[in-house]
Order: structure tokens, then C-alpha cells, then sequence
């Protein structure tokens, strides 16, 4: 009895046709399947110049391609072996090496975001960090106030208070807190003095006096169009040797800022306290944005000397303290 009927010609053609697709068939099903069931994620480095060869193998090393010939094979059957962008990725080996080429490509890079508010101070972005598992908050203010970059940069007091430009910063998975640091006062020491320099240097004033009205009035205002108008009152008071009396500054390194002063925080002393200091604090309270800075440079020409908070958030303006007085027994009932 035979155990194999004998090869015909046609069987023959068969077997060689199946033994041709083989490969074909393993590196279709290559490219559309996935090694494994995407656990961890995996963060890859690719520099510049590095060959789509070692990129294969390094996927291939962290077991997030089954096979770096098979992946190089595919990216030069794509024409796209030499199209992959630099940076940081997150991948896992749950993709399909489609759309890991796909991605590199594309250059999806890894990027975290990190927005700073316009006003928030250095406190506030700590604990921000710290929330978000981005950074540590502790470190991220040491950085602020390392006395090292504060010569550097020839900022006069003991923080970068201030010079920190609010907006979004994209964190790479390499970056520490004093690399983030370093972004956001390049931002100042670049484009914000460019962009602002001949003002302030036309005012009279210095940048650090410009900062410091700029990050109360960014802790002052709701109402975007109140901002020259809170910033007209603080002139009047200098001018008028008045203390400023501004809430936010009963606050500053002393809690939270939560948009809310209590008569106990007006009543405790502290260096940046403007009911209890003449002028101005020794420098700013948050980080202000370009509008802020904007009413500092250019604040409206009224005769206020008080202000208080509506309901609405919006505030009312007085010139004499009788005023103020019957506005603050409506609006702080």
C-alpha cells in the first residue's frame, strides 16, 4: 500500500506554486499582524542618521517587530526606508509593523503637553507637574530659583517669577525639570524682549517692575477688557503714594492661589503683602501673559483708585473710598 499517491505533473506544479507563495503568505501576514497583545509601551530614541536597518532591529531586540530583515524588507518595498522622522516614539507590540512604519513616517512623535495658563506662578505650575505625573513639582522650583541660571540671566531677586512665558511646551521623554525651566525663560529672553523691549525700555520702568504689575493684574482680571483699566488703577495709587492693596499678593508664598482672599490673609504680614508694604512686592506674583503685559505698558488713562470684585467677574470701579465703600457693602454682602 502506498502512503503517497506518485507526483503527477500537475501535482508537481501545485507544490511548487505553494512553495513559491510561502513566503509571500508569511510576509503578508507579517505586515498586517501584530507579535503580541500591545502590554507595555516601549519608548524609542531614533537620531538623526541612524540607518532603517538598525531601527528594524532595535523594534525587533524590544520584541515589537517579530522580524527586523522582514521590516526592512517592507519599508524598501514602500520606497519609505528612508522617510522616517527623528524623535521620541511610543510603541508597542500590539501594532502591526504597518502601522509602526506608518507612524514613523509620519512622525508621530512621543510628545507630552504641558500648558502654563497666562498669571499661574511657579507654585501653581509645580503643583500642576506634580498632578500630572509630568515632573516633580520640588524640583521644577529649584530650578526656578537656581542661583546659577538667576546670574546667568541677570534676574534680579531669588525666582524666575515672572519670566516664565505661559503657553504650551511639548516635554520630550528626556527632558527634566530644569531643561523645562530653561524653554520657558528662553521664550522670554527671546521673543518676549524682542517683542517688547523698546516699550518697556520707553516706559521708564524695568522689566522687573513691568513683570511684577503684569502678573497682579493677570491675578486681578476676569474680564479681559478690565485689564488696562486695573492697570490705570495701580498707577494711580503709586503715584498718589497709596499702598496698592492688592488681594493675589496676600497670597504669594504663603498658600494656594484660589481666586479667593479671606480677611485673614489681608491681615498676615509677608514680603509681597501690598497691604502691608509700600509700592510695589519685591517682584512678581505669577507669570503673565502678552495681554497683561500689554496693560502694564499701556494702561487706560481714568482717575480710579478702587476696584472690587462683582458676582459676575467683572469689577467696580471708584474714585473715592465713600464709593468704594458703598460698592464693597453691595457686591461683598
Amino acid at each position: 500500500m502506498m502512503l503517497f499517491p506518485p507526483l503527477t505533473k500537475g501535482r508537481t506544479l501545485l507544490i511548487l506554486l505553494l512553495l513559491l507563495l510561502l513566503p509571500v503568505l508569511r510576509f503578508t501576514t507579517f505586515i498586517r499582524s501584530a507579535p503580541g497583545s500591545g502590554g507595555d509601551d516601549v519608548i524609542f530614541n531614533f537620531k538623526g542618521g541612524v540607518t532603517f536597518h538598525q531601527i528594524a532591529r532595535e523594534l525587533a531586540e524590544k520584541q515589537i517587530v517579530a522580524s527586523p530583515l522582514l521590516f526592512t524588507l517592507y519599508g524598501r518595498l514602500r520606497g519609505e526606508d528612508g522617510k522616517v522622522k527623528a524623535g521620541f516614539y511610543q510603541l508597542n507590540d500590539g501594532m502591526p509593523p504597518r502601522e509602526i512604519l506608518r507612524k514613523l513616517v509620519a512622525g508621530e512623535v512621543y510628545l507630552r503637553p504641558f500648558v502654563l495658563p497666562e498669571g499661574y506662578s511657579t507654585y501653581q505650575a509645580a503643583e500642576l507637574l506634580g498632578q500630572r505625573k509630568l515632573l516633580d513639582g520640588k524640583r521644577f522650583l529649584a530650578s526656578c530659583r537656581n542661583p546659577e541660571l538667576l546670574r546667568k540671566l541677570d534676574v534680579p531677586g531669588e525666582s524666575l517669577e515672572g519670566y516664565l512665558v505661559p503657553g504650551t511646551y511639548n516635554l520630550e521623554p528626556d527632558m527634566n525639570e530644569a531643561g523645562l525651566v530653561a524653554a520657558m525663560a528662553g521664550q522670554f529672553f527671546g521673543s518676549r524682549l524682542a517683542k517688547y523691549g523698546a516699550q518697556v525700555k520707553s516706559s521708564g520702568n524695568s522689566w522687573h517692575e513691568i513683570l511684577t504689575v503684569a502678573s497682579m493684574i493677570d491675578k486681578e482680571a476676569v474680564a479681559p477688557a478690565e485689564r488696562p483699566v486695573i492697570a490705570s488703577v495701580f498707577r494711580n495709587r503709586l503715584a498718589a503714594g497709596m499702598r496698592l492693596q492688592s488681594d493675589p499678593t496676600a497670597l504669594y508664598g504663603v498658600r494656594a492661589f484660589s481666586g479667593k482672599v479671606t480677611r485673614a490673609d489681608i491681615l498676615t504680614p509677608s514680603p509681597y503683602n501690598t497691604y502691608h508694604i509700600p509700592g510695589l512686592p519685591p517682584g512678581p506674583i505669577g507669570n503673565p501673559g502678552d495681554q497683561a503685559l500689554e496693560a502694564a505698558l499701556n494702561p487706560a488713562r481714568t482717575p480710579y483708585l478702587y476696584f472690587v470684585a462683582k458676582k459676575d467677574g467683572t469689577h467696580h470701579f471708584s474714585t473715592t473710598l465713600v464709593e468704594h465703600n458703598r460698592a464693597v457693602a453691595t457686591y461683598l454682602k
